[in-house]
């Protein structure tokens, strides 16, 4: 008797056992254009509402994302969490996301903005100078890859105003070669330097 059960104790370890030892599923790599965004919480709010067993809170964010080469959006995100009120603006802002034209690391011209009671003056700087700007503009300026610019906030200090009013100001941005373009006209030769001079041919007698 004893060998009869001591095969089948050998075969209830044996299917008892891990067995094969499969591979993890392959997770594909995260897409290089995600790891490109930058996201920035610009404000969060909160609110409450009185119900029947107390106050119940819940929470809005207004988040700025941007590659740094010429993308931006803004999203406004809200839920019971601040974590989750800060994904869902980042999601919103990216599905949002507007083109910016740059020249170089700075604006191709002066540009005014308005968005409610707020107000943004943004001009272009010489390189080296930096992002002149507060909090709010400097955020969604950075997120859009401006690196040298002036500015000035005027008006009402609502951070989803600035945001929205400096967003107004990159999508009224545009370059020379465009402007031509749109008109069917050719661009000009380059002036020359100040130091090149046109050398005369000479005339013969």
């Amino acid at each position: 008797m004893a060998e009869d059960t001591q095969p089948k104790e050998q075969e209830v370890r044996t299917q008892r056992g891990r067995g094969p030892r499969r591979g993890r599923p392959f997770a594909p790599p995260a897409d290089a254009a995600e790891r490109e965004f930058i996201e920035k919480v610009l404000y969060i709010n909160r609110s409450a509402k009185v119900v029947k067993g107390g106050r119940r809170f819940s929470f809005s964010a207004l988040v700025i994302a941007g590659d740094r080469k010429g993308r931006v959006g803004l999203g406004l995100g809200k839920a019971r969490e601040v974590a989750e009120a800060i994904r869902k603006g980042g999601e919103i802002a990216k599905q949002n996301l507007a083109m910016v034209a740059l020249r170089a690391a700075t604006i191709p011209h002066e540009v005014l903005a308005f968005y409610g009671g707020a107000q943004v003056l943004l001009r272009p700087a010489s390189p080296g100078t930096g992002v002149i700007a507060g909090k709010t503009v400097r955020a969604v300026l950075e997120a859009a890859g401006v690196k040298d610019v002036l500015s000035k906030s005027l008006g009402s200090k609502n951070a989803a105003n600035v945001a929205k009013a400096t967003l107004a100001a990159l999508g009224q941005l545009r370059l020379r070669e465009e402007i031509y373009r749109l008109r069917g006209l050719a661009l000009p030769a380059p002036a020359p330097a100040p130091g090149e001079m046109a050398v005369a041919e000479p005339v013969n007698p």
